[in-house]
Parts: structure tokens; C-alpha cells; sequence
């Protein structure tokens, strides 16, 4: 097990509580790792601090004795960013988790970093507010690492980013100085905004210890349908009819019959439509008057658009609809073996580049299960490749990643980009220039260099310096 400078660890017992520092063989097992459970964690320990003063402190300490840190959230990420597989020192946000009271005037709230995403909505709810930044992780994920990936999520296409609901931030830089930027400003136009700079950072030019979150109005009564439509071109369709339609769109996912199996196989679920389809829609729409929802969904079985249907009418109805869709990562992952590829595309762009990315995998992987859904709505694809049963992991994950290069050569051919929501991290780190220029990353790696001039901050994620 990698071992922490003697002299550092005899100032942490001095200077901090007694739990602060965990090498409990479970804690290093748990924290040391993220969802993608590809790269065997090897962490030397976990920091679990109680305010930005500890954490502060800490870096500072890490900074004289040239200790490595991965801030650490809920783990939920799918890009090994906050691995720790060399040694590294944890940064756990876990123990940081206050809520200050909401602002109803100003429709912003003070957060700490191990704040539940969930536990940020069910605060805000109380005053008919919320963070509109929602995803199928939000009971574990945390504000920091949605912050620190500028998350996506289900409400893309009508709320957009992370970055667009958060106003200010506060962040420990690599000598351990905190940084508070931005507070609850609206409007600050005081030169380079650094509260962006950080955000989608992956944690690798400080560690966000707190955050100013923007508020906005709960949505008003939610329509929840599903639809079963024959192919592709039928999801990009159907997508073009909502956005014509009477309401506003507040989400359009879709997924395959291959996905829904998979969450069959993990869980016991309510299938309400007639028969199975190789296509599937889930639109979620605020502000539809009844007569005219009815109207817009005949008319898009009249146009032959869809072939089956349902509308929730209540809310365990639409519960059970968003199971569907937020059942599938977690499905495909505990029955078989993902390589997962977050993408996105111009939504223009879409069924040109599904149609390469169908001919790539059946001369590449003929027979291979591949799993697709994604936030098409905002041009988001998620392509699972499931490994064969009888496959070796070693084989499965030598062969998908020589392949990545080739899908992302298609990605770059249709001006898309290899993440869409879940950063580099380790994973990705090779294909970075796949999305970006070389003068892009030579910015990049200046911008690192300046602020974490040791390489200590998630050193080995989204570039090496």
C-alpha cells in the first residue's frame, strides 16, 4: 500500500481531530474510486475535512511535502476523475455538507461542496425554488463534483449547464490560498471570470469547498409520456414535433430495447406499452393544457411518428416512466461490463452520424451488444458496448479502447465532442485533442502550470502539464 511522508502525517496527527485521516482498508477502497470501476484504486489515504479552513490547511501541508490530492464528491463521475490510483492522497468532501438558508429574494443559496445534489432540491422546493441541475445520480451525487465536471444531466435542454446556476464560488488553490469569487453577484463584470475557470476544471486547479447556487421557480404541472418509435430517424422526428409542440420542453431521452432489457434483468419494473420496440422516447413537458396535449399526441400517431404510446396520469405513472431511463447506467453496470463513451453531436448532425456509427460497429463488432440512450434533446449520446460473456476483461478493454480511436475520428468528422457531460478525467485524456486544438491545450496546460506549478491538484486527469 503507498505510504504518506513520515513528517506529514506526524503534522496531521498534531494539527487535526483524531478522524481526520482514514487507512482503514474499506474507506480506501470506497473513496478511492469513481463508477467507472476500471482502474483498481491505490490510494495512501483518505482526508475527510469539516470546513475550508481544514481543507486549506491540509493543501498547505500537501504543498510542503509534495503530496499528490484527488478531491473527492459523491464518485458518481464515469471518467475516472476522481480515481486515485497512484498513491494519491483523497480530499473527501463528505463531512462538508451545510445548507445555508435559502435567499427567496434574491433566489440563490449558499451550499458546501458535500452537499447532495437531492438534499440542494428538497432545501430550495420548501420556498417554490430549485437548482434545475438534475440527473439520475442526484441521491449521491455531490454540488462540488457537479460543479467541478459542469454536469449535465436530464434538463439540459431546457435549464443548460452546471455553469449557467452557479454564481459564486470558493476554492482552495494548490498553496492552499482560498479563493472566494463571485458570491451572489448577478452581475459582475470585473475582467477574466475566474469562477468559470474553475468550474469544469475536474479538479485539477483547486478544490471547490463551496458554492452560490442560482434558483429558479419549480415547474409548473409536468406531463410525462412515452413513446415506442421505429428507428432512429423516428427519434429525430418525433424530437422536431416536440419542439413544435404546445408546451415547454423541459426533457427528450431516449433509449433502445437492449437498454431496457438490461434494466429488466436488474430490477423488477412496469413495461406500459403493448409490445416491444427496437426505439424508445420519454418527454417530460411543463405549462400543457390538456386539449391541446391530447391534440399534439394524435396528431403524432396520425403522422405515423410513433406506433405506440402512453401519457402518465399521475405521478407513481410518471415515476415509473423516468425509472425506465434512469434505471439504465446503473443497470447495465451491475449485469455485464460497460465501455462507455459519453459523446455529442450537432442535433442537426445526429442521424448522418448514427448511420457511420451503426456501419463502424457492425464491421468492427458484429454481434456485439451495444446499448445506446442519451439527452438527444441537447444532441447527447451515451454508447454502452456491452463485453461478451465470454470474453476476457483484459481482451474486452484493450480491444474498446483501440477502437475509441476510431469513433471519435468519426466524432470529429461530424464536429462533436468526445464528452459531453462527464469530462476527461483519466479515461479520456488521450482523445482530448480529438475535441480540442493543440492551441487550446497549450492554453490549457499554461493555465495549469501557473496555479498548480507541483502537479499535487488530480494529477494525470483531463491533460498531463
Amino acid at each position: 500500500m503507498p505510504v504518506l511522508p513520515e513528517a506529514f502525517t506526524v503534522a496531521v496527527a498534531r494539527d487535526f481531530p483524531a478522524d481526520f485521516l482514514s487507512t482503514d482498508p474499506s474507506d480506501l477502497a470506497t473513496y478511492g474510486r469513481d463508477w467507472t470501476k476500471v482502474v483498481d484504486p491505490a490510494p495512501s489515504a483518505i482526508a475527510l475535512p469539516r470546513s475550508t479552513g481544514e481543507v486549506s490547511r491540509l493543501v498547505r501541508l500537501c504543498a510542503r511535502h509534495g503530496v499528490p490530492m484527488v478531491p473527492s464528491g459523491g464518485r458518481t463521475g464515469l471518467a475516472g476523475g476522481a480515481v486515485a490510483a497512484k498513491g494519491e492522497l483523497v480530499v473527501s468532501l463528505d463531512r462538508m455538507r451545510r445548507l445555508d438558508p435559502v435567499d427567496v429574494v434574491g433566489a440563490t443559496v449558499r451550499v458546501e461542496a458535500g452537499a447532495v445534489t437531492e438534499a440542494v432540491h428538497q432545501h430550495a422546493a420548501q420556498h417554490g425554488l430549485t437548482w434545475p441541475v438534475d440527473f439520475a445520480s442526484k441521491g449521491s451525487s455531490q454540488v462540488g463534483g457537479n460543479l467541478a465536471t459542469n454536469a449535465g444531466g436530464v434538463k439540459v435542454i431546457r435549464y443548460g449547464l452546471t455553469r449557467n446556476w452557479v454564481l459564486g464560488v470558493e476554492v482552495v488553490i494548490a498553496n492552499g490560498d482560498v479563493l472566494a469569487i463571485g458570491g451572489a453577484l448577478e452581475k459582475n463584470n470585473t475582467g477574466i471570470d475566474l469562477r468559470q475557470l474553475f468550474i469544469g476544471s475536474e479538479g485539477t486547479l483547486g478544490i471547490i469547498t463551496a458554492a452560490t447556487l442560482k434558483l429558479t421557480r419549480l415547474p409548473g404541472k409536468l406531463d410525462v409520456l412515452l413513446f415506442a418509435v421505429k428507428d432512429l430517424a423516428g427519434v429525430i422526428a418525433l424530437f422536431r414535433a416536440a419542439r413544435r409542440g404546445p408546451f415547454v420542453l423541459m426533457a427528450y431521452e431516449f433509449f433502445t430495447e437492449r437498454c431496457l432489457a438490461r434494466v429488466r434483468r436488474h430490477r423488477t419494473i412496469v413495461t406500459p406499452l403493448a409490445d416491444p420496440s427496437d426505439f424508445y422516447v420519454l418527454i417530460e413537458v411543463e405549462r400543457a393544457d390538456a386539449e391541446s396535449l391530447e391534440a399534439w399526441v394524435a396528431s403524432v400517431f396520425e403522422d405515423g411518428l410513433v406506433t405506440d404510446g402512453t401519457l402518465a396520469q399521475h405521478g407513481t405513472q410518471a415515476a415509473e416512466l423516468w425509472t425506465l431511463r434512469e434505471g439504465i447506467s446503473e443497470s447495465l453496470t451491475a449485469t455485464g461490463m460497460p465501455h462507455k463513451n459519453d459523446i455529442a453531436l450537432p442535433i442537426a448532425g445526429l442521424e448522418a452520424f448514427c448511420d457511420e456509427l451503426d456501419r463502424f460497429f457492425e464491421e468492427r463488432w458484429p454481434g456485439w451488444e451495444i446499448a445506446l440512450f442519451g439527452h438527444l434533446g441537447d444532441g447527447n449520446l451515451h454508447v454502452n458496448v456491452m463485453k461478451p460473456d465470454a470474453m476476457d476483461r483484459a481482451e474486452f478493454v484493450q480491444k474498446t479502447k483501440a477502437a475509441d480511436h476510431a469513433i471519435f475520428e468519426i466524432v470529429k468528422r461530424h464536429h462533436g465532442s468526445i464528452s459531453a457531460e462527464h469530462g476527461i478525467g483519466l479515461l479520456k485524456k488521450d482523445y482530448l485533442g480529438y475535441s480540442r486544438s493543440p492551441e487550446e491545450l497549450a492554453v490549457m496546460r499554461a493555465v495549469k502550470r501557473a496555479l498548480d506549478p507541483e502537479n499535487l491538484m488530480n494529477p494525470g486527469k483531463v491533460l498531463d502539464p
